[in-house]
């Protein structure tokens, strides 16, 4: 009996995570409720903790800019890389190495 895998929305993850980070009741019993099992609750639970500093830090939220600005490094070290593989490729052929 082969059951599909389900997708949940984050919003139902993070009630069914407080849910457990409350206590009220046991894994075994949010599972039978929220109909998942339990590890997948703990995994959530577990997520929601250590992503929930990320509310209070100091940081942010990045901005568009900073994800434009991220993004044009990305591509110019891309392009670096690219650079240093064709002439270690070159370089291979003239060494007889390929």
């Amino acid at each position: 009996m082969n059951k599909s895998r389900r997708k949940h929305s984050a919003a139902f993850k993070a009630e069914v995570a407080l849910a457990a980070i409350k206590e009220r009741e046991t894994l075994s019993e949010l599972s039978a409720r929220y109909g998942v099992h339990p590890t997948v609750i703990s995994t959530w639970k577990n997520e929601f903790l250590k992503r929930s500093e990320e509310i209070f830090s100091n940081q942010g939220p990045k901005s568009e800019a900073d994800f434009e600005k991220e993004r044009r490094e990305l591509f110019a070290k891309i392009g670096e890389l690219e650079m240093q593989r064709d002439w270690l490729k070159k370089k291979s052929k003239q060494l007889g190495l390929e």
